[in-house]
């Protein structure tokens, strides 16, 4: 979490921005394959203007909720299915998160602008992927 203030020509501003880990799972990938797909860590990257007071777990929720899955630290096997199997039900190239995400911040009226950013870190290519949207900011 990042809490930015600043003074320009006498009017004060604020952003704040959250990283959230989560997991995303290749569209591609399911479709080609008869036994699964490809999924990786990304990283979903928010940076709002707020006009008015913004709960930050609010921002945590938007990030997780658009990605294929949330990203736990441990997990027992009944957890691992649920992971596996919500994110086969929902998958998403990195362009996806930040559109996703964006599209639920910009019906929000309570920000000025914002920045969506993610970036994949992939799992079967020797590159990540990355992908940015940004409205008044």
């Amino acid at each position: 979490v990042w809490l930015n203030g600043e003074l320009h020509d006498g009017r004060y501003g604020i952003t704040v921005a959250v990283a959230v880990p989560v997991t995303s799972l290749c569209p591609c990938s399911k479709e080609m394959s008869d036994y699964g797909a490809h999924n990786q860590r990304s990283r979903i990257t928010i940076t709002v203007r707020p006009k008015e007071p913004v709960f930050v777990a609010e921002l945590l929720r938007v990030a997780e909720e658009e990605a294929s899955c949330e990203l736990y630290g441990i997990l027992k096997r009944a957890d691992e299915k649920y992971v596996t199997e919500r994110a086969y039900d929902n998958p998403r190239f990195v362009e996806d998160l930040v559109r996703g995400v964006a599209a639920r911040l910009a019906a929000d009226s309570r920000f000025d602008g914002f920045s969506v950013e993610a970036e994949n870190f992939e799992s079967i290519h020797n590159h990540n992927a990355y992908a940015r949207i940004a409205q008044g900011i």
